[in-house]
């Protein structure tokens, strides 16, 4: 019993946490439901009630990935364990009967698949609550299972961050402070929601798993074709549509500069002919809604002689997430600010572009204009160039390396990485994750010439 288990400072770290929730995210082979199924028996053997759950897919699902696994239920707890797959004459439920110096436990084997079922079945109070690929699961089980345990553990590979598993439970915990920076800033920056007393999030990689070998790490990230929703999901452990992703060719090692290496263009040495800037321009999009967390986007960019397009800046405001919402009169005078601060820092944009649609922010910035005077010119947005032609023009930049956005961008980054196709029309993108993709097309369109060639 437990003999084979390997276990690293991270999963030791795991197993002492005594958090009342625990959501454990990450890459494939990452060790997540056999450290997690382990740690999940040690809490039912503590807990002073019979009851708990175990929840999967379907029980064909849980006997498989979990029960009689390799390091699995069985395998860890081996005599201590009963496994009834077709219940007994007093618990009908499939279950697991675990001996412990507390007595014996009841551990039900629930299939979330099944709503009839799980409803039926699912009733009282439970000790510990695990729920396996819990951004698979229905989200109507995860709230009524979650509100009847007193421990709760659930593991997941990364999904739709849209995904309303994520707002309500799994976006409401956060890592603890000692592996804060071991988790991928573009999930950190997605752990937004108000957080809730001491729900621990865990992120688990290839190099947690001590039971895998470097050989074996290997050959799974060379199964898995780069560029891909699943390489994203499974072995780079980032959140993504499940539809294939629009900019798959974008790439975090190549597309993504800093702001150090972008100063280098702001010197104009013609004389040796060395890349230099030669137009700044900026897109604004808006959405005012406040209830739905629409964005208003703004973006500055650089172009150089050379045929290079560089975001250089981004500001973000949500009204969602506002006290005090935004009206178009206050977007005119945060945009005009916008401005002026790249102005200082990196040159002056004098034509910017503003969403056609949004005549009232428009309106705004040029009574601001007429009333204080400033130097900028506020155009309609260039909607000509189809929204394909768009993503064609941005494929083929990112594939010849003249399209760059600086590190401190991070909203402008997240939507590149979750932009997706929908699954039933041929050759259109979602309407969602595009706020700060609108506002860089507003911005580039008009010297879209100029962009791509030297």
């Amino acid at each position: 019993m437990m003999s084979n288990l390997l276990l690293s400072q991270k999963y030791k770290d795991f197993i002492k946490c005594k958090a009342p929730v625990e959501f454990l995210e990450g890459t494939t082979a990452a060790g997540k439901t056999t450290v997690g199924i382990f740690k999940f028996f040690l809490k039912v053997a503590q807990s002073n009630k019979k009851y708990h759950i175990i929840a999967s897919k379907d029980t064909g699902t849980a006997e498989k990935n979990i029960i009689n696994k390799d390091l699995g239920v069985v395998d860890d707890f081996g005599v201590l364990t009963e496994y009834n797959g077709n219940g007994t004459k007093d618990e009908k439920i499939p279950h697991i009967l675990f001996h412990t110096n507390k007595g014996n436990k009841i551990v039900y084997v629930m299939g979330y698949g099944d709503k009839k079922k799980w409803q039926k079945a699912l009733g009282g109070q439970y000790g510990c609550l695990y729920i396996d690929e819990i951004n698979t699961a229905d989200i109507d089980f995860v709230r009524e299972a979650s509100m009847r345990c007193d421990y709760f553990m659930a593991t997941l590979n990364p999904d739709d961050p849209n995904l309303p598993v994520y707002k309500e439970y799994i976006n409401c915990s956060r890592p603890l402070e000692k592996y804060k920076s071991d988790t991928p800033k573009e999930i950190l920056n997605m752990l937004t929601e108000e957080p809730k007393p001491n729900w621990v999030h865990w992120f688990f990689s290839f190099e947690h798993n001590l039971g895998l070998s470097k050989t074996k790490i290997e050959q799974i990230k060379l199964n898995v074709p780069k560029g891909t929703k699943l390489y994203k999901n499974k072995i780079l452990g980032l959140r993504g549509r499940a539809t294939g992703l629009v900019f798959s060719n974008f790439d975090r090692n190549v597309h993504i500069k800093s702001k150090e290496w972008a100063k280098q263009f702001l010197t104009d040495d013609r004389k040796r002919k060395k890349e230099h800037f030669i137009i700044f321009t900026s897109g604004l999009d808006t959405a005012y809604s406040q209830k739905s967390p629409d964005t208003i986007a703004m973006t500055f960019f650089g172009i150089t002689n050379r045929g290079n397009c560089i975001q250089l800046d981004e500001k973000e405001y949500n009204n969602a997430k506002l006290k005090t919402p935004l009206a178009p009169s206050d977007v005119a005078i945060n945009y005009i600010e916008f401005l002026k601060r790249n102005q200082a820092e990196w040159g002056l944009a004098r034509n910017v572009f503003i969403d056609n649609a949004d005549q009232a922010t428009i309106t705004e910035l040029n009574k601001y204009k007429r009333k204080n005077g400033c130097v900028f010119t506020f155009n309609n947005a260039y909607k000509k160039t189809t929204i394909i032609d768009r993503i064609n023009m941005l494929l083929g930049w990112f594939a010849k390396g003249h399209y760059f956005i600086l590190e401190h961008c991070t909203s402008t980054i997240q939507e590149y990485e979750l932009y997706s196709w929908l699954e039933d029309k041929d050759n259109t993108p979602e309407d969602g994750n595009d706020h700060f993709i609108n506002s860089s097309q507003y911005g580039w369109l008009p010297y879209k010439d100029k962009i791509g060639c030297e």
